[in-house]
């Protein structure tokens, strides 16, 4: 199995930054596509960000295109998402996840999801 543990969640202002680990252990996670998902109250949860297990390709949706960055240390299992100018809209709890195979940008066929961080970000 793979445990999948996010931090760096916080209460920044509008314009601030964040940056968000995911440490993974019990395996090695060179084999997994990486993931950032995020879930406000009351919506569902929503595709943020995306990085291939080789590390060549990124993705990003629309609304955080330019302003977050996905990025992967192999060597320390871990991936993160450095977050600049924050909006209020961004405001949702953010999950990580990893998967195998499959379309990066949907909540299928995710192999193992993390327990989330809180990302709050004030006006």
């Amino acid at each position: 199995q793979v445990q999948l543990v996010e931090s760096g969640g916080g209460l920044v202002q509008a314009g601030g930054s964040l940056r968000l680990s995911c440490a993974a252990s019990g395996r090695a996670f060179s084999i997994y596509d990486m993931s950032w998902f995020r879930q406000a109250p009351g919506k569902e949860r929503e595709f943020v960000a995306a990085l291939s297990r080789n590390g060549g390709s990124t993705y990003y949706a629309d609304s955080v295109k330019g302003r977050f960055t996905i990025s992967r240390d192999y060597a320390k299992n871990t991936v993160y998402l450095q977050m600049n100018s924050l909006k209020p809209e961004d405001t949702a709890v953010y999950y990580c996840a990893a998967r195998q195979w499959g379309e990066v940008t949907t909540t299928s066929n995710v192999n193992y999801w993390g327990q989330g961080t809180q990302v709050t970000v004030s006006s």
